[in-house]
């Protein structure tokens, strides 16, 4: 394999340019954190963004900062944090799931990361404001700015924002930053079934309380995280006064769920994390991996359907609409892609993402979810425009047809 580790952003435009004048596939790697995630494919070259690390902009009297594409995350929120900021997408980390490092800047935004916060603040690219790259010609580009009011043209950055550098190369992004919470505090209803427990936390997201996570742990997943029970998060952020307010407002009004308990900032912080990195189905490595996105009221009913046919662990986010679900490494050589896929279909739609199997099963299977012919043709389309001659990542998101 052809190795290349640019230093800075013209050199990453000229072995872009080479490998494309040659016809070259190309992968690319930032930290490497990602690289078990998609269809995996060996490539003749590979584009190290590794050095390119650095925080190069943060105003934080105007909620932006820039950095380099391969800048750790961990760096970012360091510096947000010692400055009373963060980013508002709580981006996951896959270190549990891979046995990775938290990945970088770049990478959050090719994977649209986001956490459990996503029910209020949404994903990366809701937060993304400007990127320099590189298209699959070599020809350096830049869109948005570093403003957070910025209408001009179309928002190429939020385009590629999913697209787990199949349509270019991201060299330096600008991302819009918010104040940290002052302090966080969780509700905890124990016991619930997940039936009870996601109309529980529909109640909870339906309430002016502000909620900024809605979680469902069975009882499998909450013992990993030490608690005796299923028991149900809700997650309370803001000044100590509100928060407090608001937590006896949300008791009261789910009371007839369960008496609830109150986890304070220092336990909550530590479930949360836990939460978004799918800590309680991380081990062992043996275990496949699902992500399930459905309309909050099925979750507990399309986890039922797969539990009936799989040996499965599960739990719930965003207010039930995110499943998160181990099955055994047994369940066959698609990995329950199949019977998952027609569940969620059943169900009334939705996507499952296979994050984590081993390679034969990633080689045959259907990664992300299968697109339907329209907006296939249409992502065909935006390839075509951002990398003409298909050298970036190929078969990475989907297998060949």
């Amino acid at each position: 394999m052809s190795l290349s580790v640019p230093t800075d952003a013209n050199e990453a435009a000229a072995s872009v340019a080479e490998a494309a004048s040659l016809r070259a596939p190309l992968s690319i790697t930032g930290l490497g954190s990602k690289s078990a995630l998609g269809a995996p494919w060996n490539a003749s070259r590979r584009l190290d963004l590794s050095k390119l690390n650095g925080v190069t902009l943060y105003e934080p009297e105007e909620l932006v900062i820039s950095a380099l594409a391969a800048t750790p995350i961990e760096t970012i929120e360091a510096l947000l944090s010692a400055n009373g900021q963060e980013l508002a997408f709580e981006p996951m980390s896959f270190g549990a799931l891979y046995g990775t490092g938290p990945g970088s800047l770049g990478g959050c935004l090719m994977a649209n990361l986001s956490g459990p916060r996503r029910i209020k603040a949404g994903a990366a690219r809701d937060h993304v404001l400007g990127l320099k790259g590189v298209s699959g010609r070599g020809e350096q580009f830049k869109c948005g700015g570093t403003v957070v009011k910025n209408v001009t043209g179309y928002d190429l950055a939020r385009g590629l924002a999913g697209s787990f550098g199949t349509l270019a190369v991201a060299t330096e992004l600008t991302f819009k930053v918010l104040p940290r919470a002052e302090t966080v505090a969780t509700l905890a209803l124990p016991g619930l079934p997940p039936k009870a427990a996601i109309e529980a936390l529909c109640s909870a997201m339906g309430a002016p309380v502000d909620v900024s996570g809605a979680a469902h742990l069975p009882p499998f997943s909450a013992q990993t995280l030490g608690f005796s029970d299923s028991v149900t998060l809700l997650r309370l952020e803001g000044f100590a006064p509100s928060v407090n307010e608001r937590f006896e407002r949300l008791a009261e009004t789910l009371k007839s769920f369960a008496i609830a308990t109150r986890l304070d900032a220092a336990a909550s912080r530590s479930l949360w994390t836990a939460i978004r990195d799918v800590a309680p189905l991380a081990d062992p490595r043996e275990k496949i991996i699902w992500k399930i996105s459905v309309a909050p009221t099925v979750g507990h009913s399309v986890a039922a359907a797969i539990g009936a046919k799989y040996q499965s662990e599960a739990f719930f986010d965003w207010s039930g609409g995110l499943i998160w679900i181990a099955l055994d490494p047994d369940c066959g050589p698609d990995a329950g892609a199949e019977l998952i896929r027609g569940v969620i279909t059943v169900h009334g739609g939705g996507h499952a993402t296979l994050v984590r199997a081993p390679d034969e099963i990633r080689a045959i299977t259907h990664i992300f979810q299968p697109q339907p012919p329209a907006l296939k043709a249409l992502s065909r389309r935006l390839k075509a425009e951002f990398d003409p001659l298909g050298i970036f990542e190929p078969g990475r998101m989907q297998a060949e047809d």
